[in-house]
């Protein structure tokens, strides 16, 4: 049997135009649904922001490199597992918020702000756990990550079209809703149809290994919403602010990150099997723990 950490997916350039586009179409629909407004909801609720910020973008990653050092997971997994975790939220995050009966509002200010951060800290939190972590530094070494390159093609997936989904949000409001309404539910078939397109020439290799991610995967998710649910409830937020930072810090953009690994790592075999099982696996817990929650009323506790 080949070695995972050698294994490569076979993605071709019109594949990796094909999404690059369909990420910043996704994008662009959630940023439809943002105002400025969102923004000023949170600058108005500083704790709400700092503990998104803090549960997504430094517990979330640092509780990563714990879980990869106590499971010592083969390097090209691990590298998977640091970049699901540098990820903002997923673009699917407010639809399983509503589920959930979680506070939406909040769920969309967070989704935007953690967009406009993953420009620096995406790249930033990749880079650094994955050099500290030896096994992972020694395969980046093998790369040659451009880093520069990394933030830029994460400005243009998320950055731009967030920009631009909100500027037409501005000049054409009726429209703008009308077409979030229509691409937002279109999230789920869009990123579903790019892991079939990224696999589809790969299914020998996704079936061969895709043990190998199974448990680590399903693990580190319910790790990640955990995570969310626990510092929020340690801040004293209500319990559908709970809710709702449960859900931004354990649905993460794996789309974006499927991108990044195609893009830079040549679909390496453990990161693009592992990035793609979280992307569909998220979508199953998160729909799940929605249904769970949908059940009780909110309430403060």
């Amino acid at each position: 049997m080949q070695e995972l950490d050698k294994v490569q997916i076979n993605f071709d350039s019109n594949g990796l135009w094909v999404l690059n586009i369909a990420l910043a179409v996704v994008m662009f629909g959630v940023a439809l649904g943002i105002t400025v407004t969102d923004f000023k909801i949170l600058l108005k609720q500083p704790k709400l922001l700092f503990v998104g910020i803090l549960s997504q973008f430094i517990l979330l990653p640092m509780a990563t490199f714990l879980l990869v050092k106590i499971l010592e997971p083969q390097p090209s997994i691990a590298l998977g597992m640091f970049m699901v975790a540098a990820c903002p939220g997923g673009n699917i995050s407010n639809f399983i918020t509503q589920l959930a009966k979680g506070n939406v509002a909040l769920s969309i200010s967070l989704s935007a702000f953690a967009t406009l951060l993953a420009v620096v800290m995406t790249p930033f939190n990749f880079h650094f756990y994955s050099k500290l972590y030896q096994p992972t530094a020694q395969v980046l070494n093998t790369v040659e990550l451009n880093s520069w390159e990394l933030v830029k093609l994460v400005l243009l997936i998320l950055g731009l079209p967030l920009v631009l989904g909100m500027w037409f949000r501005m000049k054409q409001v009726a429209l703008a809703i009308k077409l979030s309404k229509l691409l937002k539910p279109l999230s789920i078939v869009v990123f579903v149809a790019i892991v079939i397109i990224a696999f589809s020439k790969n299914l020998d290799v996704f079936n061969t290994y895709i043990h190998h991610v199974l448990f680590i995967g399903i693990g580190h998710n319910i790790l990640a919403l955990a995570l969310g649910f626990l510092v929020a409830r340690a801040f004293k937020l209500s319990f559908q602010n709970q809710k709702t930072l449960a859900i931004e810090t354990g649905i993460q953009n794996s789309g974006l990150g499927l991108l990044l690994i195609f893009t830079f790592f040549n679909g390496l075999g453990g990161m693009a099997i592992l990035a793609a099982f979280w992307g569909i696996w998220h979508i199953i817990s998160g729909l799940l723990l929605a249904f769970f929650w949908s059940r009780f009323k909110t309430v403060e506790v």
